[in-house]
């Protein structure tokens, strides 16, 4: 879908001018978005922090909102829910981060005091969850407000590298916890992952804290499944190219794979799955689907599979941290290229077309 760009009026303030307001990536519409002026945020909450940003990234769940995929998002919404920045404000009940704090943001907003919460579901969060460009303003801006700061930011030690943490903002956790753990990866065991964009190649990444023995990885982009190969898959399949089922068949003696990602959220990707899948195997779910897809149990309902959804929960991110923080885990390799942020039409026009531009990853920086 081509993406229309708007051209919108400025928003002043006949008080104090330009202090309130900001630049910010705005949707409207199906296929239109505009780089606007929008008034900077406040604090709503004593539990509430703003937070400048100084880099963001888009993410694939973003072009699922600019083609129409998630209802939930309306007309004026600023989009975007990964970024790294500036305590700029913070309300008087946050006890963790005062202004001036280096901050990571979490894509997930958790109260730390709910049901859901308290079971470690974040991403159900009665009064968050995924919540950030998507029922409230995000992070594709100059500034953005932090609900419930204490539980939803993380603070960053001097000299770290942030590019490499905007990465623990969504993918890493959404590849890891929707993906290799819910795929229940094993060692010893032969996984496939379909969709080598950066949440795939994510779950290929953190699947090998499990030391699988064949790491099968299915894309229509030779550039993607290269990378993926220098990521550790030990075989990649070019479906657009060849019978990724067969394929997969001929290299699992026909017995197909026991944990099999679906990181692209589209039907044919779902069915490969079903397809592909070993007798007590898991299928876990990553992608984002707008449309209904087919569950073949006429096939599967004897096969003691296991099929898993989930909005990443973040309950990992600290662990990921670590790795990130002790050289363990080298997210950055997934960045492929670097905005400024009011580029960032630029960006997604680049991130739209991943193919043509060979882009993983892109940064956004805030000069």
């Amino acid at each position: 879908m081509k993406t229309e760009t708007l051209n919108l009026p400025k928003i002043t303030d006949s008080v104090n001018g330009n202090n309130t307001t900001m630049k910010a990536l705005v949707y409207h519409a199906p296929g239109k978005k505009a780089w606007e002026e929008k008034p900077k945020p406040s604090l709503k909450e004593t539990t509430d922090a703003i937070v400048k940003i100084f880099k963001t990234t888009i993410c694939g769940t973003d072009l699922h909102i600019m083609k129409g995929d998630v209802p939930a998002v309306t007309d004026g919404r600023i989009i975007g829910h990964e970024g790294v920045g500036v305590i700029e404000e913070a309300g008087t009940s946050v006890s963790n981060f005062k202004k001036g704090d280096h901050v990571l943001i979490s894509c997930i907003t958790s109260c730390g005091k709910c049901e859901y919460c308290k079971k470690g579901m974040y991403s159900h969060c009665t009064d968050g969850g995924w919540i950030l460009g998507n029922l409230i303003d995000g992070t594709q801006a100059e500034y953005v407000r932090i609900p419930h700061a204490d539980n939803s930011l993380y603070p960053i030690p001097a000299g770290a590298d942030e590019e490499a943490l905007v990465m623990l903002s969504d993918i890493l956790p959404t590849g890891f916890e929707c993906g290799v753990l819910n795929g229940r990866v094993q060692p010893g065991d032969t996984i496939a992952i379909i969709g080598a964009g950066p949440v795939g190649l994510a779950a290929l990444l953190t699947s090998q804290f499990y030391t699988p023995a064949e790491i099968i990885v299915i894309d229509m982009d030779d550039n993607r499944l290269a990378v993926a190969k220098t990521f550790g898959a030990t075989h990649t399949i070019n479906s657009s190219k060849e019978n990724a089922i067969e394929k997969v068949m001929s290299l699992t003696n026909k017995k197909g794979v026991d944990t099999a990602i679906e990181a692209v959220g589209v039907k044919e990707t779902f069915e490969l799955c079903e397809s592909i899948i070993a007798p007590g195997g898991h299928i876990a779910n990553i992608g984002v689907h707008g449309k209904s897809v087919t569950l073949h149990m006429e096939t599967l309902w004897s096969q003691n599979i296991t099929i898993t959804t989930r909005l990443v929960d973040t309950v990992t991110t600290p662990m990921l941290y670590k790795t990130v923080q002790s050289h363990k885990l080298d997210p950055q390799k997934l960045i492929t290229h670097r905005f400024k942020l009011n580029d960032i039409i630029k960006a997604y026009d680049t991130f739209g077309n991943a193919a043509k531009e060979k882009a993983l990853k892109v940064i956004l920086t805030n000069e």
